[in-house]
């Protein structure tokens, strides 16, 4: 996968991550500096989630977006 592909896909990520947790801010994102595990971390802190459930949502919208 080439830079221009995996920055689109993280983008998508990000911005559906921002609809799941209306709440984030373009900040976090961008302190997660395109680190999943970073930006799980933050939301995890953010609204006091179990790592595990953040994961799994994460899943889902990954698994939503590769359709």
């Amino acid at each position: 996968m080439d830079k221009h592909t995996i920055e689109g896909k993280w983008m998508e990520l990000s911005g559906a991550a921002k609809e799941k947790w209306g709440e984030l801010t373009d900040d976090e994102i961008q302190q997660a500096e395109g680190n999943k595990e970073k930006l799980i971390g933050i939301i995890q802190q953010k609204f006091g989630l179990a790592r595990e459930e953040v994961e799994k949502e994460f899943d889902k919208l990954k698994g939503r977006l590769d359709q």
